[in-house]
């Protein structure tokens, strides 16, 4: 039972973290911006700056809890619009998609709103170019310079 409390305050713990600090570090919904707040988490648990010690930081890390993190680094959940906005600078697209399955499927309307709201709108295609898929909304990424995945 208390390795059960464990892992839950942990997942708390780590949920919040990157949820309060996901927008320290600008240019936002980029790599880069991911790439420091991974920085900014391993030196604060005493890694050391040399790439042998950030590389040994994000391999203690695992890519389970490393994925998890990303998604909630570059996921936001629109209440009000009822819509939940997937934006990973590594996928080819931003996904909008309900976030209440019985609730009404994404539209372009509230799709232009939740982009603007988020600061996606610039760093998107036109409207004309969205596409709809089984009641998600996929948006390409206006081009970007080439970025490598972290």
């Amino acid at each position: 039972m208390n390795e059960s409390f464990q892992a839950s305050l942990f997942d708390f713990a780590i949920r919040e973290l990157v949820r309060q600090h996901r927008e320290s570090f600008p240019p936002l919904w980029s790599v880069e911006s991911w790439a420091k707040l991974m920085i900014w988490l391993a030196l604060n648990c005493g890694c050391g700056t040399e790439p042998a010690a950030l590389e040994c930081f994000a391999a203690a890390l695992g890519s389970g809890l490393t994925g998890r993190m990303r998604r909630l680094f570059f996921e936001r959940d629109l209440e009000d619009l009822n819509l939940r906005l997937m934006a990973d600078p590594a996928e080819p697209r931003v996904l909008l998609l309900p976030l209440d399955a019985a609730g009404p499927p994404p539209e372009g309307e509230r799709g232009r709103l939740a982009l603007e709201r988020v600061g996606l709108a610039p760093l998107t295609v036109e409207r004309a170019h969205w596409e709809v898929l089984d009641g998600v909304i996929a948006v390409p990424w206006r081009e970007r310079e080439a970025q490598p995945c972290a």
